[in-house]
């Protein structure tokens, strides 16, 4: 029970001394009490507010709380670094108050409170507090000193924690492959100049092995400094620098440092980089038992796993006075060690798979149908993650790295692989079979009057013929009466167009967009551990918008993420799998204390028919000499489905795009889903089928099988290369 405030007690009785005086035994001539109302402020709604606000480190509002003479002595400014520093200093990362008692009279009110400190390295630290508020100008007030944080602090201590972190965590690949680990390593570079001509061809093979770095941008870089110059190229262990006896060599410069070495190129946006804590991070970091020294993980899984592969700071804590001398240790906490990640990611898949993509920009995803477990991920331009670490002299050469991922972030319309989806929903409208018929010629002309007329991606190779042999006829006829398989297999445009316009005009103006996003476009994937977008799938707003989201076109925006895994799910019988980078958390010892299993983010709405029809049509793209993508994997060993995609993307050249699935149904290698985007290079049946055929085969069989046809020989560009072209983009103009 509160105690009764002595000024209302007075009150009371002067009221009842009123209410008896005169002696008069009626109501009339009793005289009229006059009562003044004082306002008398609450103590406890002073002392909460100034607690509530210590909760959410609102100190301009403590400050204002406080006496005039505790302002007096100090600023608010070093008011708040007081708090903030040594809330720093105990990690704290949540306070909790509890009032035990008040006592109150006019001028005084002595209040006695707890306050407990839930710190993210030394547990709950707990303090009983006891002080008295005074009145200010009719408002309580706090007065404030150190002791207010904690009693030892009083006369100006302040607390001070020494740290002492546990090595970082390494991340393997899924067969125990270090991709990142703490070793000595070796900045590699040329000295302009210095490298014998007999021996160039050698020295750039053995750096190009060792760096990741392409010969031709080693050759380019060393051939356009001046001489005498130093040419950064990259990193490599020491171990993989001895074994290669790169430093026999005229020219070449080994600088060693010590660092969280990444293998060259494998996989750096899957596994991300470290930085150090930034300034605006800074007070967030010590919360969570950072000393605020250490490098965080910035990007991918470095980010993602950081809890896991900082593991937990060894500390002590001390009350310092304030010279700074250590006087006593609060508390001290052991260190936790690190964990390890073990990703999905394939190594040898990872490094052939970026050096298929041979230089150009774009991306590649490569996916167990039946899991979800990512296998590669490519983004093309790449960067080095071990540029950021400052004892590599190779980093004062950095410019501004590519670290976007186009797997994952970047988002492009789809083109003609959009056809899948246009195709569910026409067999799953009621209006479409896939006995339907229509007749695949040059145009389509049921927009007009009114809209356009639209062509077809034979009536422009036909004219680009005309143009080149100045002839009037040509040798590529449109592709005539076709069923919807089968207008899929020739990647029909006026089939899908027809399929657009009657879907919209029909009552179904949305359906195709609808079973977009039931194959999971415009949404994000669920992977976690790299930053994705959305992307974009709108609804038609006429017959034209939708004759153009019917070819993937207008505002349709994917990612080759999210290709991926609704073609996975086209090859496992319509389950969507969340994408995984990572297999397993292990500690230093004992089990893995987490192994993360294939998770289904939901079931393509089809009939079992008619995902069979799907399917069906996708094999014959690469089955039936006249699938758009049959010329590609003639002689390929396993069978494959897919399907050819060409987007225009708003420059001179479209979008290439491949996407398709292996059946090969072997037990020790599970079927594949590859999705393959070449940006801005041209159509993709010429562009990107050869380089998901590459993977293929390096998935397979361990190692490329065929030349490029823009290659001369392996890994060697031929400049002569002019190959014709064989899904050209659809146009809306003649």
């Amino acid at each position: 029970m509160k105690p009764v405030h002595l000024l209302n007690l007075l009150l009371i009785l002067l009221f009842l001394a009123g209410c008896g005086g005169g002696g008069s035994t009626g109501t009339a001539g009793l005289p009229t009490a006059e009562i003044t109302v004082i306002h008398v402020p609450s103590a406890d709604t002073a002392l909460r507010a100034y607690l509530d606000a210590m909760q959410v480190e609102d100190y301009p509002t403590m400050y204002t709380l406080i006496t005039q003479a505790s302002r007096d002595a100090i600023t608010q400014d070093d008011f708040t670094k007081r708090y903030t520093d040594d809330l720093n200093a105990l990690s704290a990362q949540t306070v909790e108050y509890n009032v035990l008692s008040m006592l109150t009279d006019p001028q005084n009110s002595q209040v006695s409170f707890h306050i407990t400190y839930h710190t993210a390295l030394f547990g709950d630290i707990q303090r009983d507090f006891n002080i008295n508020l005074v009145l200010e100008n009719g408002e309580w007030r706090i007065p404030w000193d150190d002791s207010l944080i904690l009693p030892e602090l009083a006369g100006g201590k302040h607390l001070v924690t020494s740290y002492v972190s546990p090595a970082r965590g390494d991340i393997y690949d899924r067969n125990g492959n270090a991709i990142a680990t703490q070793t000595d390593a070796y900045a590699l570079g040329l000295v302009a100049g210095e490298v014998s001509p007999d021996s160039e061809n050698a020295v750039f093979y053995k750096l190009e092995q060792l760096t990741g770095v392409r010969r031709e941008s080693i050759r380019f870089n060393y051939e356009n400094y001046t001489a005498g110059n130093y040419v950064p190229v990259g990193e490599a262990s020491v171990e993989a620098v001895n074994a290669s006896f790169i430093m026999d060599y005229n020219g070449v410069q080994a600088t060693p440092y010590t660092s969280r070495f990444y293998e060259p190129n494998l996989a750096p946006n899957a596994a991300g980089y470290t930085l150090f804590i930034s300034k605006e991070d800074y007070n967030t970091y010590r919360r969570l038992g950072y000393s605020g020294a250490e490098r965080i993980g910035w990007e991918g899984v470095e980010k993602w796993g950081e809890s896991y592969l900082h593991g937990k700071n060894a500390a002590t804590i001390y009350v310092a006075s304030p010279d700074g001398t250590y006087e006593t240790a609060l508390a001290q906490v052991n260190s936790e060690p690190a964990s390890s990640i073990t990703l999905t990611i394939d190594k040898d898949l990872q490094e052939e798979a970026q050096a298929a993509m041979d230089g150009l920009s774009g991306a590649i995803v490569v996916m167990e149908v039946k899991t979800g477990r990512v296998l590669a991920m490519v983004s093309s331009p790449g960067f080095d993650p071990n540029w950021y670490d400052l004892g590599n002299v190779n980093r004062q050469y950095m410019d501004e790295q590519p670290t976007f991922n186009h797997a994952a972030q970047g988002t492009y319309p789809l083109g003609s692989v959009f056809k899948i989806i246009t195709m569910a929903a026409a067999l799953e409208s009621g209006i479409f079979t896939p006995e339907s018929t229509w007749d695949c010629q040059y145009s389509f002309t049921e927009l007009l009057p009114s809209g356009p007329t639209l062509y077809d991606w034979t009536w422009e190779y036909c004219n680009a013929q005309k143009e080149q042999t100045g002839k009037d006829t040509c040798s590529w006829p449109p592709s005539g009466l076709l069923t919807l398989p089968q207008g899929l297999m020739r990647s029909c445009d006026p089939w899908f167009y027809h399929i657009g316009y009657t879907l919209f005009t029909n009552g179904k103006g949305t359906l195709i967009s609808d079973m977009a996003r039931s194959f999971g476009l415009g949404n994000y994937t669920g992977i976690e551990q790299v930053a994705e977008s959305k992307g974009s799938i709108p609804n038609p707003t006429d017959g034209t918008n939708a004759t153009s989201i019917a070819i993937g076109q207008g505002d349709v925006q994917v990612t080759p993420l999210q290709v991926a895994t609704f073609i996975s799910a086209v090859a496992n019988g319509g389950t969507l799998y969340r994408p995984q980078l990572v297999e397993k958390v292990q500690p230093v010892s004992g089990d893995a204390i987490s192994i993360f299993h294939p998770q289904a983010n939901g079931t393509l709405p089809l009939t079992t028919a008619n995902l069979k029809t799907i399917q069906a049509a996708m094999r014959s793209v690469i089955q039936d000499p006249k699938g758009t993508a049959y010329s590609r994997f003639v002689g390929f060993p396993f069978p494959v489905a897919a399907k050819t995609g060409t987007a225009e993307s708003g420059a001179t050249d479209p979008h290439a795009w491949f996407a398709g699935y292996s059946l090969a149904d072997l037990p020790d290698k599970p079927d594949i889903a590859v999705v393959v985007l070449v940006n801005n290079q041209g159509e993709g049946a010429t562009w990107a089928a050869p380089i998901m055929r590459r993977v293929m085969e390096i998935y397979f069989n361990g190692k490329p099988q065929t030349v490029y046809p823009w290659e001369s020989t392996f890994g060697v560009i031929n400049p002569d290369y002019g190959a014709p072209a064989a899904t050209p983009t659809p146009t809306t103009q003649p």
